[in-house]
């Protein structure tokens, strides 16, 4: 089957024995302030997966001052470089979502939320007291591992909580309430990377920063309740609608009485679908597209992103000037979600990413020519907000097209492939500012965008407005 027929009547994760209750209530569970918190405490998890995320770009040149690492390297493949500390973050991440997306669809959202958080916080705090490139990547490389399986975690458990006519918003949200995080490490590397408080070297500083701040999941855990449509699906049917029951009063909806729910079958589940079925029409399909947009979405995303002061300096701006300026440009991660969560749920989630992708493109080769401070930070700022909002709407994307026994390993199959895609990006990104600079940085870009807009302007399946298991 071609993912073109995807929107000409083919029902994605249907169950052969009809739509699923729970799915069905909580598509109509109305989106009130409640399920809202839910939102946002699920993103306030998500702030330490993005501030160690992004800490990557941050805290380069202090990496490169203290010796640890230069910015480019003789070798395509030099270990010695920020390129490999960006590949030793991105090679964690592919680990984690491609090998390690079954550990929330096995033991549910709510617990590897938890500690896969705590893990890489507890790996990102041994990275900060390493003296050796080899001891700061093979803990880079853990860290990494850790956020993999967080970020799918996470999308998988906003999926299953948020009605579909609000998904789009819901994830709009999230994305921003994460991305306060960007200017907040932004900040702290702008004060502390150029110092040494204590002795220590500052780089050092923000990395501690962030992994002590984590510890704040542990009160964020006490209010989220499992996901109801993972345990009806791991046949926790009681559980699962004692859960969907708070969730329905707490919204104000008018929830079944108790004989209702016992009358009910005890297990009204979809057929089982293991992971090699992803490998199998219906879903085989879905599974090519986005791994090719995977694939081509990390190099605008991250080729950006994780080089932002590297690029300035490039262009001749003083590190300390370049870490400033980066820090103005990183407002935009938080802002650019909510503003677009104005048209979230309006448009098909294709024509966002491929809408944002082109202004990515027209954006980055303006930064690429620019020289002038004021300048490269309107067009800074411009292309952030393109990127954030490509971001919001494929995370969400990726993760309602499949079905909820697999949810997070089929999510975390095709996203492993921008992990794959970034750790690559890193030493193609130096060798390309090595040999062609700037502009030779945003032509490679400016390919990979290319592509996502046709891969989706073509193949993308419509999903807006369908309800999950039941479409």
């Amino acid at each position: 089957m071609s993912v073109v027929g995807i929107d000409t009547g083919f029902e994605l994760g249907t169950a052969p024995s009809g739509p699923d209750e729970i799915s069905r209530r909580l598509e109509a569970m109305p989106a009130t302030g409640y399920v809202w918190r839910l939102v946002i405490l699920l993103s306030l998890g998500g702030c330490f997966e993005v501030y160690d995320l992004f800490l990557t770009g941050y805290i380069a040149p202090g990496l490169s001052r203290s010796g640890l690492l230069s910015t480019t390297t003789t070798a395509f493949f030099g270990f010695s470089g920020i390129g490999a500390f960006v590949a030793a973050t991105f090679a964690g991440l592919f680990v984690g979502t491609f090998f390690l997306g079954f550990l929330a669809d096995r033991f549910g959202r709510r617990a590897i939320f938890t500690y896969a958080l705590l893990g890489y916080s507890a790996a990102s705090v041994i990275m900060a007291c390493q003296a050796s490139s080899e001891g700061l990547l093979f803990w880079r490389f853990l860290a990494g591992i850790g956020i993999g399986v967080e970020v799918i975690t996470i999308d998988a458990y906003i999926t299953e909580l948020v009605p579909s006519r609000v998904r789009g918003r819901a994830f709009a949200v999230n994305q921003s309430i994460m991305f306060v995080a960007v200017p907040v490490v932004a900040f702290v590397a702008w004060w502390l990377v150029p110092l040494a408080p204590y002795g220590v070297e500052g780089w050092r500083w923000v990395v501690l920063i962030g992994a002590a701040a984590s510890m704040i999941i542990w009160v964020v855990r006490l209010f989220v309740p499992e996901s109801p449509l993972w345990l009806a699906r791991h046949g926790r049917t009681e559980e699962a609608f004692r859960i969907l029951a708070t969730l329905e009063a707490r919204g104000g909806a008018a929830a079944p009485g108790p004989s209702a729910l016992l009358a009910r079958p005890a297990a009204q589940t979809a057929a089982r679908i293991n992971f090699a079925d992803l490998f199998r029409p219906p879903y085989l399909s879905l599974v090519i597209l986005f791994m090719v947009f995977n694939l081509c979405q990390a190099f605008g995303f991250y080729g950006f992103a994780n080089w932002v002061p590297t690029l300035l300096v490039e262009k001749g701006i003083t590190i300390t000037k370049s870490l400033q300026y980066s820090f103005i440009i990183a407002f935009a991660y938080p802002i650019a979600p909510l503003l677009a969560a104005s048209f979230a749920d309006r448009y098909e989630r294709r024509w966002i990413i491929a809408g944002a992708c082109i202004a990515i493109i027209a954006f980055g080769l303006a930064f690429a020519q620019l020289t002038e401070p004021g300048l490269l930070i309107v067009c800074g700022v411009l292309l952030t907000a393109c990127n954030t909002t490509m971001s919001y709407a494929y995370h969400a994307y990726q993760t309602e097209v499949f079905p909820t026994q697999i949810r997070a390993r089929a999510s975390g199959l095709v996203y492993s492939m921008s992990r794959l895609s970034a750790t690559f990006s890193g030493f193609i990104v130096a060798y390309m500012l090595k040999e062609a600079g700037v502009v030779g940085v945003f032509g490679l870009i400016t390919v990979a965008m290319l592509i996502v807009v046709i891969a989706m302007a073509l193949f993308g399946p419509n999903v807006r407005g369908k309800a999950l298991d039941t479409m």
